[in-house]
């Protein structure tokens, strides 16, 4: 049990530390005695994946409580009873559902998470374009007695949403947001 626990330790949002948890516990082997925990556990697992991708829907929401009162009622053993009430616990956090609307609260999904540089408070000092190992950000860094650079730019296809960029910029001028208020889902 304490393998699973360390499994989600620094994971705040509640999908991602019940996926982990899941992943954690199908790494392990199961007794395979009970069909609730055995093909439950897998279902649910595939339905938290398309949830943090941001292709979760409210009856995905609504499946995982089934499943995992189902899980928590047939399993015979303590271990998917203890899987079962952990992912019952995240489902009742606030921000679960939210992932069926595309929005993470905590920006842990990344597929949900985009970034954006503010131009009004971008001093366009080349932080960001530097901490990007992906060449996501396009601009030029601005140089001593010339005029006419514009702000840097996200580069959206290229960007994997690591917040490395945003963790560089001195400014803090590079904010996260839901993809789902930029208009669309991302990819």
């Amino acid at each position: 049990m304490n393998d699973l626990i360390e499994a989600v330790e620094g994971y705040t949002c509640p999908a991602q530390r019940a996926l982990r948890h899941l992943d954690a516990f199908l790494a392990d082997p199961m007794c395979g005695q009970c069909f609730p925990c055995a093909l439950g556990t897998y279902e649910a697992r595939a339905r938290l994946e398309s949830m943090t991708r941001g292709e979760g829907t409210d009856d995905d929401v609504r499946v995982l409580e089934r499943i995992a009162a189902a899980v928590l009622e047939g399993s015979k053993c303590r271990k998917g009873k203890d899987a079962a009430r952990f992912l019952a616990e995240a489902i009742a956090t606030p921000g679960f559902g939210e992932h069926a609307a595309g929005v993470c609260r905590d920006r842990e999904c990344r597929s949900l998470t985009t970034y954006a540089v503010a131009s009004d408070i971008c001093v366009r000092c080349g932080a960001c374009k530097a901490a990007c190992v992906n060449d996501a950000i396009f601009g030029e860094p601005q140089q001593a007695f010339r005029a006419g650079y514009p702000a840097f730019e996200i580069r959206q296809r290229r960007c994997e949403r690591c917040g490395e960029c945003a963790a560089a910029c001195p400014h803090g001028a590079l904010r996260a947001t839901d993809v789902a208020l930029t208009g669309g889902r991302s990819r």
